[in-house]
């Protein structure tokens, strides 16, 4: 029989290395495919349990999915990664995740998601596989295509949106809200983009090849271009396409002020190159989008009594 010191050295073994696989999928990475719930808050169905189930399988999902991408992205980075200072600390530039169960996982992961998808919803099924593709297309080449890496950023919340309505029977979802949301992700990526550029500076280039075609005018424009059309395609959804009446225009004051607080923490704090940790540690931003939320919530479940 085994020693008791050698099982308990071979289970912490284990869970050494699952640890190591999780934090090498990105689960802080993970809140972005919240998007997912989008059509069940808007379509009223915060209480109906059997749409709460499907739409959060949808989201772990599109989490399995996502890990399996930062997985193979630091597979192929894995020898760049441990010539840098910080990111040689990641669990397979570091060793702490061994690349043979690193592989393993790459390979069984979509697998597992796509055949939960095929089982729960097809149309679910081939939209996690577009994603897949989408996300492997960008770490690979389209990240270093200017106005198309940041199109191909929307285009993934896009299909997280869509992946959430899929799988339940919508009545009051509006397509206008596949606009708000792409230009939404618009205004994230390119801020994204343009505080990279700010804060890199002269060496930004050498950081991510498509700063070369990039600069801080044209980013500006972007910018405000696609601000613009954020707060105009929403304001438009909530006092026409939303089917509820004007009530919901009780709700543009709140989307102006997140709009407004994160361009203050992209141009004076000088944040924003990480949205993700930006929308948790904000907490002005944090209790915009909160009572935000709350208000449409409100909103959505009276004009259903």
């Amino acid at each position: 029989m085994a020693d008791v010191s050698e099982i308990g050295a071979s289970t912490r073994s284990t869970t050494q290395v699952l640890v190591a696989l999780l934090r090498t999928m990105r689960p802080k990475q993970w809140v972005k495919n919240g998007v997912v719930y989008v059509g069940l808050v808007f379509d009223a169905q915060l209480l109906v349990l059997e749409s709460v189930i499907r739409v959060t399988l949808a989201f772990v999902l599109f989490c399995l999915i996502a890990g399996t991408v930062y997985i193979i992205n630091d597979l192929v980075d894995i020898e760049k990664d441990r010539l840098h200072p910080r990111k040689r600390n990641r669990p397979l530039a570091s060793g702490r995740l061994p690349i043979p169960v690193a592989v393993m996982a790459a390979a069984i992961l979509p697998v597992v998601a796509l055949g939960i998808a095929l089982a729960i919803s097809p149309p679910l099924a081939l939209i996690l596989l577009l994603y897949l593709v989408l996300q492997i297309a960008y770490s690979f080449k389209l990240k270093n295509v200017a106005l198309i890496d940041v199109l191909a950023i929307a285009a993934g919340f896009l299909l997280r949106v869509i992946a959430g309505v899929v799988v339940i029977q919508v009545a009051r979802f509006s397509p206008w809200l596949y606009v708000v949301t792409g230009f939404a992700a618009l205004f994230l990526a390119v801020g994204k983009r343009r505080q990279e550029l700010a804060t890199l500076g002269d060496g930004a280039a050498q950081a991510r090849a498509v700063f070369d075609h990039y600069n801080l005018p044209l980013l500006d424009d972007m910018l405000r271009l696609v601000t613009t059309a954020t707060l105009l395609s929403y304001t438009y959804y909530t006092f026409v396409a939303h089917p509820g009446g004007y009530s919901m225009m009780l709700t543009i004051p709140f989307a102006v002020f997140c709009i407004m607080r994160y361009q203050y923490i992209i141009h004076v704090l000088g944040k924003g190159s990480a949205p993700d940790e930006v929308l948790l540690e904000d907490l002005p931003l944090m209790a915009a989008i909160g009572l935000w939320g709350l208000l449409i919530v409100i909103i959505l479940y009276l004009n259903t009594l």
